[in-house]
């Protein structure tokens, strides 16, 4: 990897946690996408949603048929597609997920955690055991929205929480499940990834790493930087920062690029998700290079993941240079607009290549 001052480049990255809708508005986004990485992580929180491996696969095919015709120079974009687990998932929709060689994870959401996540799971350990089991045999990893949904804990304490319920008795009950904390946001998940046994790795976002809950409120609510996690303190973002330019290996890039109509935020009861596809690479750079920590990008962009995941890194590379890169106010997102994160802003990065 280059580490002068003028020019980065990486193994071509991968995007461990991206959501890039259906239909018309994919169309938009997924070209944002396809330009950085060589492949993503698809959730599959669409309404309805993806809680079969038939599901998925024509899924799958939506999202290639979108991108026929835009692929650039970097060669083809590679969905690694997802089951949503449901109360309902059987063992055997696993080994079928397993079999497609398309399905790569299957993805929990706490019951009413986040977005379009109704249909999601109101007792982990206690109707999806068996699933879990088989998941644990066949190496299928499970991918968490890392927060509990009891009202009684605050917005702010739930990641924490969820460790305590959540996550420390399924590591204990099954100790050689893959399992990744996806959209990490505190000092407490970063520590717990970081000493837990057996196969754990986190995602984190680029926003959780340049924002702490401030930016929700500086000169007014600004919506556009609200997300589910939403952005914590500044110590929160700091531990992140320092597991991210760590060494463990455990860290890896998720974008977690969450697109919604410029409408759909900008209402009474907005929309949570940062939209980050567009310049995510830029973003990544800029807070890596805040802590002069430039020569730990590759490792975590590009080469945590795939070893996570037994896949083998890309064979490609992309370069950015240090250069201005102003965020447009707003973007195509079908018959409507979408607003990217830091519209307005200049960034000292650019993809070039």
């Amino acid at each position: 990897m280059s580490t002068d001052v003028q020019t980065l480049t990486l193994i071509r990255p991968d995007d461990w946690h991206l959501h890039v809708r259906d239909g018309q508005v994919m169309q938009s986004v997924l070209p944002h996408t396809a330009r950085q990485f060589g492949r993503a992580i698809i959730m599959p929180n669409l309404q309805p949603p993806v809680v079969s491996t038939d599901q998925a696969l024509a899924y799958r095919d939506r999202i290639l048929a979108a991108l026929e015709g835009t692929e650039g120079p970097k060669g083809p974009f590679t969905p690694l597609m997802t089951l949503y687990l449901t109360d309902n998932t059987t063992p055997d929709e696993i080994r079928r997920a397993k079999a497609s060689g398309a399905v790569y994870a299957v993805k929990l959401y706490p019951a009413g955690a986040t977005t379009n996540s109704d249909a999601g799971v109101t007792d982990l350990l206690g109707k999806c055991r068996a699933v879990l089991e088989v998941m644990q045999e066949v190496g299928m990893p499970l991918l968490v929205h890392g927060e509990v949904t009891d009202p009684d804990v605050d917005i702010f304490d739930r990641e924490a929480v969820f460790i305590d319920r959540v996550m420390v008795p399924l590591r204990h009950d099954f100790p050689e499940l893959k399992v990744v904390f996806e959209h990490l946001t505190t000092r407490e998940g970063a520590q717990y990834v970081e000493t837990a046994d057996g196969p754990v790795a986190a995602t984190i976002t680029a926003h959780h790493l340049l924002y702490n809950r401030n930016a929700l409120f500086m000169g007014g609510v600004r919506p556009h930087y609200y997300c589910l996690p939403v952005l914590k303190r500044e110590k929160h973002r700091e531990a992140l920062l320092a597991a991210a330019t760590g060494t463990s290996g455990r860290f890896f890039l998720g974008t977690d690029s969450a697109p919604h109509a410029r409408h759909a935020k900008e209402a009474a009861c907005g929309c949570a998700g940062c939209y980050t596809a567009l310049h995510a690479l830029e973003l990544y750079a800029t807070a890596f290079d805040s802590v002069g920590k430039l020569d730990a990008l590759e490792a975590f962009a590009s080469l945590n993941g795939p070893g996570f995941y037994g896949l083998e890194p890309n064979a490609n590379t992309v370069t950015l240079e240090r250069a201005a890169m102003t965020v447009p106010a707003e973007l195509p997102y079908g018959d409507e607009t979408i607003v990217p994160l830091a519209a307005g802003e200049t960034l000292g990065w650019r993809q070039v290549q």
